[in-house]
């Protein structure tokens, strides 16, 4: 961890600490959560659950989650009140903590793109990898080996890529994975509505970790710091690495004590490791 490195966390939780009111964002399998196989199984990293419940309940932060799932998937593998607010679909979904949802509608063509990639699984016989949400399909090989997980990547791109590139769908490449999405579907899009919600100057972060983060932490930039959760760095826009999930739970904490105006702990509570 270089010294810069570590002041940029330093200098964003004193920010915190003096602020009335900060903003925190986060995506969640890969950052809050470990990936599972089964999704449903995809309950927070220990801990993980309770310190954001107490960030929420100081009402000093904005607590955002930026998920590619349907945020009603979320809320009860979170399990927290008062929950955060949620956005799901990567950010073509919005769960606000009062109930309220906002979900715009789907064009007519998009709707039919969508379709031509669904029947394109049927064809290849792969509909049984495939994840379907609104606006977007994931077809998913985590947990396979690596001759079987080539062989569905090689067979869904041959038919998604060319519609990808005459449509106005976005194919995305992630972490055991590919995506072909609405192409309002974008948690850029949605960091930046968030951002313009917010006063300028808010003491702001935004951890992920997946290549669907990537325009995320581009949009933070400039009004915040960008985190990437991972064992290891790899190329990207994000400007400090954190390690799941010791270093994201301690992160957490001490973004807690923040809260909580208790600036003078913040230098005496346990370093990170922190990478860029």
């Amino acid at each position: 961890m270089t010294l810069d490195r570590k002041s940029q966390i330093e200098s964003l939780l004193q920010a915190v600490a003096r602020a009335p009111r900060s903003l925190l964002m986060l995506d969640y399998d890969g950052t809050l959560a470990p990936f599972q196989k089964n999704p449903e199984n995809a309950f927070p990293y220990p801990g993980i659950a309770l310190v954001l419940e107490q960030i929420v309940s100081t009402s000093k932060t904005r607590v955002v989650i930026i998920s590619g799932r349907d945020a009603n998937e979320v809320i009860p593998l979170l399990n927290i009140a008062p929950r955060p607010e949620l956005w799901g679909l990567h950010g073509l979904q919005r769960l606000n903590p009062d109930g309220s949802t906002h979900l715009p509608s789907l064009d007519q063509s998009t709707v039919s793109e969508l379709a031509a990639a669904e029947d394109w699984l049927h064809y290849q016989n792969l509909q049984h990898t495939a994840e379907f949400k609104i606006g977007s399909i994931a077809v998913h090989w985590r947990g396979l080996d690596e001759s079987e997980a080539e062989s569905i990547r090689g067979r869904v791109l041959m038919g998604w890529t060319p519609l990808a590139r005459y449509t106005q769908l976005d194919l995305l490449e992630f972490d055991g994975g590919v995506e072909i999405r609405a192409h309002k579907a974008d948690k850029g899009a949605a960091v930046r509505t968030i951002l313009n919600e917010m006063d300028p100057g808010t003491p702001t972060a935004y951890l992920g970790d997946d290549i669907t983060d990537e325009k995320a932490f581009q949009a933070v930039n400039g009004r915040g710091l960008s985190i990437l959760v991972r064992p290891r760095w790899r190329r990207s826009a994000a400007q400090v690495l954190l390690k799941p999930p010791d270093e994201v739970l301690d992160l957490l904490r001490r973004w807690l004590y923040a809260c909580q105006e208790r600036g003078d702990e913040l230098s005496n509570d346990a370093s990170m490791a922190v990478n860029a």
